[in-house]
């Protein structure tokens, strides 16, 4: 019941709501006809209102959209700021990314260079005990000690050689990734093969303070010459005539030896490339040379008097014929050795040899960047053919000696163990022409020969790369085009030639890898500053220095690089320029820092830079480039050429006229290596003491000492020097000029004491008579003039004039008893001379049994052996003997010294023949004690001291 009352409910309140609705509806439709009246009344009254809502709506838009713009500009504001600030975090987040990462490769390259530095001082070390190892073996074998003891002390030295070689071989696979070829000493190895026979020959140019290597090992320290047989046999020529190489050559089967060679009928030409032959061991001689020899000294057949070639004698003249040049000239044989003279006999070569003791000089006149310090606390420089590394602290030199013609560049391998230097081309074979050499240091073992028979020109730059540990070197030639090449030097035994290209028909003055990029190369010279990229398919893209409105320079002549990789450079206007890496534009110019040319620019070690140039002022500058403290170089020392750092604080500075200073701000700066600076004709050894003087076409009369390796003293005299000479007692010295004039100087205060005049010509030569009565100069007007000597050591009084040579007066000699003076001359000529009377002596029964006190004369009988058979008279510029008459020196125009035994009187005189010169030797003397010798090179302008060993 109660569900159908709840349903009747619901229907009810249904019912209900439907009637209220209808109701509702009829009061909204009286509504709307109540209101209808209502609605026009008020149209226009909305109208007005509608109006103003619209300009209301309007004003309310105005006002939302400059809220919005203020807004948006606000929000805008704040948006660039915080662009601004997030810019600003980046630039410095990126700043200081930028300097850790130069912190980073500061700090790697300051570690690499002290691992380099004592890898360099630990192979020192080890070639310093096995110098000693070997010193006390040569001892111990001298003084004839038990077999044990030497077996022990061959032992310590085969250790310290071989420890040498691991660490040599270590460092370069390490390095390079390879170990350079080497050659044993052991007997069981064979040496058949042509590499090993390459590599054998490739030995003679590895030397320790001696100009020649007589060890066949590339890493070994040179052993003591084994003497030359004192009676050449069949096997020993056999020897020689499969073989024959270069001076000092080493022979197949003459174990550790040195080939010892004939300037009769065999010339020592250089070892050609990688040891090769060339053809050329027995240019200049034919094989019938060699064929008379051979059978001659087997005893077979008969003999024939007259069967040298350019000597010829008959079986009962007292005289025999020397032909020079086409001319035959007439030499008298003294009566004691009539009898017994033939000229098929071989005189052979002396039992001791020259070693190289000391080289005096430096080519900073046209050379640059060829002065470095090495770790090993030597630095390195070149003149003539040698590499020079001296020791300044120990007052030693060694000497590189591989090179055949003059040294004209020089680069620093990254590891500071191997050095690259080049050469200009010679005249004599394959193996002078120019090419590139890289040897070790400290084993003075050369690694290989680069570029030989590819260059056109001499070697004028060079630089390793930097930036790849030195796998790559490039070279420019100076041929017309200035080719410049880049080398995988460790490739063949020749190297491999990756790429090269013309990179300017103007002169070009340096090359230089940068030190971070890879593959990134710079070259500066007249007009030119070049960016090159080395891509990995070998090729080079070059893009010019732009220098935009700044002052172009006609040369750019310096270069050297900031820590974070920038380059700096300098030029002939005396202005420094900042290239930022990896640009080609300049950021940075500093206008006049020199007057006149910047020739070198060092970066230090603590990032300033040292800049020195023509003006002879040395600019120390911050590495800001704000200049802090300069140094002027003393005008006579010449400007400067080459900056670098020694040790510390320490600088290294080469001039222009080939001096080397040492110094610092500081203290100031002194000379350690002094030399000439044009053509060195004259040289004259102090007759007690041990000291020596030269003259040269630069003016310039220096006193040496020989036990320092020091000038005494240098003088300008105002004019060429062509001959100087010490007085007997060594008081004065006698200096010969270019216009007749002769001058006497006191030997201690280079105080010029007296000036003489005899004729208009060039004074050749002056010699003192042994007794010091007389004085003899010869002069190019092809007379002799003779003074007598006064008690007054500058006074002489002037006896007269010996006439009759028809060229000008080349050498002099006195007789011991000062009674005869005997000349040659220019075409040849042997005339002897009474001097008190200046009469020519025609009566040679008087003269040819004479001794005499020189031994200057070129042409004499006992010189005939020191001619080769194709010589020209002019060849042959100087000889000289020592004291005892042991041994005869000859100076040639091949730049060779050659050691014969004296007298070489028989045509067949062996020799040992040396390299250092690479100019015309023009003076070779004996010093006082008869050990030591000089020898002068010409254009070459060095001095080299020799030791007799």
């Amino acid at each position: 019941m109660s569900a159908a009352v709840s349903a009747d409910h619901t229907m009810f309140g249904d019912g209900l709501e439907k009637h209220n609705n209808n109701n509702n509806s009829n009061g909204d439709r009286e509504s709307r006809n109540n209101n209808g009246t209502h609605a026009f009344e008020t149209i226009s009254e909305s109208t007005t209102t509608s109006a103003s809502s619209s300009s209301i709506f309007k004003s309310s838009m105005t006002t939302t959209a400059s809220n919005v713009s203020r807004s948006s500009s606000y929000h805008l504001q704040h948006l660039k700021s915080a662009y601004g600030a997030s810019e600003e975090m980046l630039e410095t987040e990126k700043a200081s990314l930028v300097e850790r990462v130069n912190d980073l490769e500061r700090i790697v390259l300051e570690q690499k260079d002290e691992i380099v530095c004592l890898k360099s001082t630990l192979a020192d070390v080890l070639r310093r005990l096995s110098t000693i190892d070997n010193s006390y073996d040569n001892a111990k074998n001298t003084e004839g000690s038990s077999h044990s003891g030497s077996v022990m002390s061959s032992k310590s030295f085969r250790f310290s050689r071989n420890t040498i070689t691991r660490l040599n071989s270590t460092v370069d696979e390490k390095r390079f990734g390879r170990v350079p070829s080497r050659v044993t000493s052991s007997p069981s190895r064979s040496m058949s093969t042509a590499k090993a026979s390459s590599l054998a020959q490739k030995a003679i140019h590895h030397s320790n303070g001696s100009l020649h290597s007589d060890s066949m090992s590339s890493h070994s320290i040179s052993p003591a010459p084994s003497p030359s047989p004192k009676q050449p046999n069949m096997q020993n020529l056999s020897a020689s005539a499969a073989g024959i190489g270069g001076v000092g050559g080493v022979g197949m089967g003459g174990g550790m030896g040195k080939r010892w060679s004939s300037t009769g009928d065999f010339v020592s030409g250089s070892p050609g490339p990688a040891g090769s032959n060339t053809g050329n061991s027995m240019s200049r001689f034919s094989t019938k040379s060699l064929l008379n020899l051979n059978s001659s000294l087997s005893g077979n057949g008969p003999k024939q008097a007259g069967s040298h070639a350019y000597v010829q004698r008959r079986d009962d003249d007292d005289y025999l014929k020397l032909y020079i040049s086409g001319r035959p000239i007439v030499l008298h044989i003294p009566e004691a050795q009539i009898s017994s003279y033939e000229t098929t006999k071989v005189q052979p070569a002396p039992n001791k040899r020259l070693r190289l003791d000391w080289v005096y000089g430096y080519r900073g006149k046209d050379c640059r960047s060829n002065l470095h310090q090495l770790p090993t606390g030597e630095m390195v420089y070149f003149v003539a053919a040698v590499v020079i590394l001296y020791n300044m602290d120990e007052q030693s030199q060694r000497h590189y000696v591989g090179h055949t013609d003059d040294v004209k560049s020089l680069a620093v391998h990254p590891n500071k163990l191997l050095v690259a230097t080049g050469q200009c081309g010679g005249h004599e074979g394959r193996d002078t022409l120019p090419h590139i050499r890289v040897w070790n240091s400290v084993s003075l073992a050369t690694l290989n020969m680069i570029g030989l028979g590819d260059f056109t020109g001499a070697i004028n730059c060079l630089s390793f790369s930097r930036a790849d540990s030195g796998t790559i070197l490039a070279a420019i030639d100076d041929s017309p085009d200035k080719i410049i090449s880049i080398w995988d030097w460790q490739k063949k035994e020749n190297g491999r030639r990756i790429t090269e290209t013309k990179c300017s028909v103007d002169t070009i003055v340096a090359v230089e890898f940068h030190p971070l990029d890879k593959g990134q190369i710079i070259t500066i010279g007249k007009n030119h500053i070049a960016f090159w990229s080395l891509d990995q398919n070998g090729m080079l893209y070059k893009r010019m220095g732009v220098f935009e409105n700044r002052e172009k320079p006609k040369y750019v002549t310096a270069i050297s690089f900031t820590p974070a990789g920038d380059v700096v450079t300098g030029d002939s206007n005396g202005n420094i320029s900042i290239w930022p890496r990896g640009t080609n534009v300049i950021s940075r110019f500093l206008k006049k820092v020199h007057e006149g040319s910047i020739f070198s620019i060092c970066a230090l070690r603590n990032g300033g830079f040292v800049s020195g140039g023509k003006d002879g002022r040395l600019v120390l500058m911050d590495d800001s480039m704000r200049l802090k403290s300069e140094q002027l170089v003393e005008a006579h020392f010449g400007a400067v050429r080459v900056v670098t750092q020694g040790k510390g604080s320490q600088l290294l500075i080469g001039t222009t006229k080939n001096c080397i200073l040492s110094g610092d701000f500081t203290l100031g700066l002194v000379p350690i290596v002094m030399g000439h600076t044009d053509l060195l004709w004259s040289l004259s050894s102090h007759p007690q003491v041990a000291q020596f003087v030269t003259g040269g076409r630069d003016r310039l009369l220096q006193l040496w000492d020989s036990l320092s390796h020091s000038v005494v003293w240098s003088k300008d005299i105002g004019e060429p020097i062509q001959t100087v000479q010490f007085s007997n007692t060594g008081d004065t010295i006698i200096v010969g000029g270019v216009g007749g004039r002769w001058m006497v100087f006191d030997t201690v205060t280079r105080e010029l004491l007296a000036v003489y005049q005899d004729g208009q010509d060039v004074i050749q030569t002056i010699k003192f008579s042994p007794d010091s009565n007389l004085l003899a100069l010869g002069s190019k007007d092809c007379g002799i003039y003779i003074y007598q000597c006064t008690k007054v050591p500058h006074r002489f009084s002037k006896i007269g004039k010996c006439a009759g040579h028809s060229s000008f007066i080349s050498h002099m000699d006195w007789s011991k008893d000062s009674t005869v003076l005997r000349s040659n001359s220019g075409d040849y000529e042997l005339l002897y001379w009474n001097p008190t009377l200046c009469r020519q002596i025609t009566t040679q029964s008087t003269v040819k049994n004479l001794e005499w006190a020189t031994q200057s004369c070129t042409v004499s009988f006992e010189t005939v052996g020191i001619w080769p058979e194709n010589f020209d008279g002019t060849d042959i510029n100087s000889v000289c003997k020592d004291g005892e008459e042991q041994f005869l020196v000859t100076a040639d125009d091949t730049g060779k010294i050659r050691l014969f035994s004296y007298p070489a009187s028989q045509p067949k005189s062996l020799s040992h023949a040396y390299r250092g010169h690479s100019s015309h030797v023009t003076a070779v003397k004996f010093m006082h004690d008869g050990v030591r010798l000089l020898s002068a090179g010409g254009l070459d302008t060095s001095v080299l001291q020799w030791r007799v060993v």
